[in-house]
C-alpha cells in the first residue's frame, strides 16, 4: 500500500484528492488525471475540454453545486453515502489553490472534506 503524500496532480477534477483514495493507495486506480477508463465522468471530460485544471477553474458556476454536470445524481448519492463535499473542496482549492488542498487532504488522510 501505498503511502498518503501531498501532490496536486493526485487532486481529481472533482476536486477530491485520490492520493488519500483506497483505490489508488492499494494501485487498483492511477486516479482521476490518469484513469483513461473514467471517460463516463462528465465533470472529467468538462473539464479537459474547457482546459481547467479542476472544478474551481470554471468561472460559470460561482457555486459548483450549481452546475449540472458536477451536482448530478451519482455525486449526490456519493455525497450521502461518504459524508462527502465535493463543492467544499473547489471552494478550498479556489482559496488555497490546488496544491494547498493537496497539501490540506494528505495532512487529514482524507480524500474529501466532509458533510
Amino acid at each position: 500500500m501505498r503511502e498518503i503524500v501531498s501532490d496536486a496532480n493526485l487532486v481529481a477534477y472533482c476536486g477530491l484528492y485520490c492520493g488519500a483514495c483506497r483505490a489508488y493507495l492499494s494501485g487498483r486506480c492511477p486516479g482521476c488525471r490518469e484513469n483513461r477508463k473514467a471517460s463516463w465522468c462528465k465533470v472529467r471530460s468538462c473539464c479537459i475540454q474547457n482546459e481547467f485544471t479542476t472544478c474551481a477553474d470554471c468561472r460559470q458556476y460561482p457555486d459548483p453545486s450549481d452546475c449540472k454536470l458536477f451536482n448530478n445524481w451519482i455525486a449526490k448519492i456519493f455525497a450521502l453515502v461518504f459524508r462527502s463535499d465535493r463543492a467544499a473542496c473547489i471552494h478550498q482549492i479556489r482559496a488555497v489553490g490546488v496544491q494547498g488542498h493537496a497539501d490540506e487532504m494528505a495532512r487529514q488522510k482524507r480524500q474529501t472534506r466532509r458533510k
